[in-house]
């Protein structure tokens, strides 16, 4: 039986998206009724065939078989995604295998957070979600394919490969991903050198070898960031071959992996066994179970952005306060970098997704009745793949857990709260996520320390002005203002100073993801200072109330002192050489964080 939260939570979402369902889903299913256009027109099936071999030329020409598109975010900047340069060919020659032909239709663009933190090309970040939506769509819109493959795995990079693919919900789909690197220096060591590096107790080499020897090789990071929270969105939504997530990119558990992945899509084209548009399994079942597997697994505030977007695209209205409400049943079950010590490769080896899944589907927190790529509902999902006389099959996991400091039973959780709230108040409302953080550091209530930009912040650390106890208040950092970058540059310095004895909180409009660490952190704050927010009119010394037990989320003054005060300007963006301009638009159209920080998606 499901758990009554998440199945009343579940329902809420349907019943309030009646309307935009309907009519999402009765587009994607028009769409799917007329087909492909291959036979259009002699010119254009000429273009699409003028580069093809000549094995596949007979297929596309005759008609009777599928022809599937490739969408890759492949780079060789990031390394998640350097795995991914040769699987168009790997995918190209399986899906031959099966009597289907394959084009690389698009590749998308791909920046990586950690070599934009800190910089101004981290304010380019989560406009690039949106921006691999529709370079998606311009792959697609040729209208000469009956499936598709997504080869992603980082940040904004899978949440907009999933909302273009929605707006082609006709077409079945198949994510692909490429798996993490091997395990370097351990994230807890890395981050005690960045600690000690902002203290100025260690050397720019010393920080430099210890992130080498962190970021070592091709494949994700090992930490349980957004890129890995996507892993697991795409697993719980069961748009993966089952129990991909994680396996190593250099293996041949990998390779057997991607092959299936273009059997499965073959499988629910319109000539295959099952017909499956992404417009019909992409339902809020799915988007619930995603939101409880993140949950669970403590995974990266980024998603209560992409989450609501994803839904959006849709034809669903997933809020803030079903993730909150999910939250406080869904009990957290996995203990990996930041919330624990363990890295991705470890919480793999001591059972991974299929384990976790496992222990949330018999205690009635996901849904088993969905549509998988994989055919099988949910259940498919909590099994191990392995490798059979180089023969791909899955198995049972274990009934117990085989490292219970990484991953425990729902009898016996870390927490009964999964550790994301919704803070609201006079301030506006924000999201926090305690999972990293000590109960003791839970509230707080302090003076304010106001700053308008990240390098200020840095430079009073730097002065040692950051004395006694603080709410460090960061404004202007939203989508509007300056498209809402992550701030992982204050983390360690904020460390520091709670390690030191002092009362610290952060609270911004602007964004931390899943490596947001130890201190309490009040994020995502709409509305933004740039919209109006009240965080425009906080002032140095007011008294900021900050409590993730009671979600509170105040500023001790009147209402008539506030509206005494105007409302703060947001410095001028003076950065040269990022772009910036480019993605003027975007600032003056984007929607706010807590509907997905999209300048898509309209109501």
């Amino acid at each position: 039986m499901m758990h009554p939260v998440v199945e009343r939570i579940t329902q809420q979402i349907e019943e309030r998206s009646k309307l935009r369902r309907t009519t999402y889903l009765n587009n994607a299913l028009q769409a799917a009724e007329q087909g492909v256009n291959r036979a259009h027109g002699c010119s254009n099936l000429a273009h699409v065939m003028a580069a093809q071999p000549d094995d596949q030329r007979v297929i596309m020409r005759q008609g009777g078989a599928s022809h599937m598109a490739i969408i890759s975010s492949y780079n060789d900047m990031l390394s998640a995604h350097a795995p991914l340069k040769n699987y168009p060919d790997q995918l190209k020659a399986a899906l031959y295998r099966y009597g289907a032909s394959a084009q690389f239709a698009a590749g998308v663009p791909a920046m990586c957070d950690g070599v934009t933190q800190g910089t101004p090309g981290m304010q380019l970040s989560l406009f690039s979600r949106d921006l691999i939506a529709q370079a998606t769509a311009i792959g697609l819109t040729h209208g000469v394919f009956d499936g598709a493959l997504y080869l992603g795995v980082c940040d904004k990079i899978v949440p907009g490969l999933l909302i273009g693919a929605l707006s082609f919900g006709h077409l079945p789909a198949v994510f692909v991903p490429a798996g993490p690197m091997s395990s370097g220096l351990s994230n807890p060591e890395k981050a005690a050198v960045r600690e000690r590096y902002a203290a100025g107790l260690a050397t720019r080499e010393e920080l430099l070898e210890a992130e080498l020897a962190a970021y070592h090789e091709p494949g994700t990071c090992t930490f349980y960031g957004t890129a890995n929270s996507n892993q697991m969105l795409m697993e719980a939504m069961g748009l993966h071959v089952p129990g991909s997530a994680f396996a190593s990119p250099v293996s041949e558990l990998r390779h057997a992996l991607t092959d299936e992945a273009a059997r499965l899509l073959v499988e629910n084209s319109r000539h295959g066994s099952h017909f499956l548009p992404l417009a019909v399994q992409v339902d809020a079942k799915a988007l619930v179970n995603g939101a409880v597997a993140l949950l669970a697994s403590g995974g990266s505030t980024n998603h209560a952005l992409h989450l609501p977007a994803i839904a959006r695209a849709a034809g669903y209205e997933l809020t803030w306060e079903d993730l909150a409400g999910l939250s406080k049943v869904v009990p957290l079950l996995a203990h990996v970098y930041p919330s624990g010590a363990a890295d991705v490769n470890q919480f793999h080896a001591a059972g991974g997704v299929a384990w976790l899944f496992k222990q949330l589907l018999d205690a009635g927190f996901m849904h088993r009745d969905v549509s998988t790529v994989a055919g099988q509902g949910l259940q498919a999902y909590a099994r191990e793949p392995y490798l059979n006389n180089h023969e791909l099959e899955w198995r049972d996991v274990p009934k117990d857990s085989q490292a219970p400091s990484i991953l425990r039973a729902v009898n016996e959780p870390f927490a009964t709260h999964s550790g994301l709230h919704l803070l609201a108040g006079n301030l506006g409302r924000a999201i926090v996520k305690t999972s990293a953080v000590k109960e003791e550091f839970w509230a707080i209530k302090a003076p304010a320390r106001v700053f308008d930009t990240e390098a200020d912040v840095l430079a009073a650390y730097d002065a040692g002005v950051l004395v006694g106890d603080l709410v460090l208040v960061l404004r202007f950092q939203g989508p509007a203002a300056n498209g809402m970058p992550e701030l992982h540059k204050l983390m360690p310095l904020l460390a520091n100073l709670q390690a030191n004895g002092q009362k610290v909180a952060l609270v911004t409009d602007g964004r931390l993801s899943g490596a947001s660490g130890k201190v309490l952190a009040a994020i995502h704050v709409t509305p933004e200072a740039a919209k109006g927010g009240v965080l425009s009119r906080i002032q140095d010394g007011d008294l900021i109330e900050v409590d993730a037990r009671e979600d509170v989320f105040h500023l001790h003054i009147t209402s008539e002192q506030l509206a005494l005060r105007s409302d703060a300007q947001a410095p001028h963006n003076q950065a040269l050489g990022y772009g910036l301009q480019l993605f003027a638009a975007q600032r003056r159209w984007v929607g706010p964080a807590d509907q997905g920080a999209s300048f898509l998606i309209e109501d």
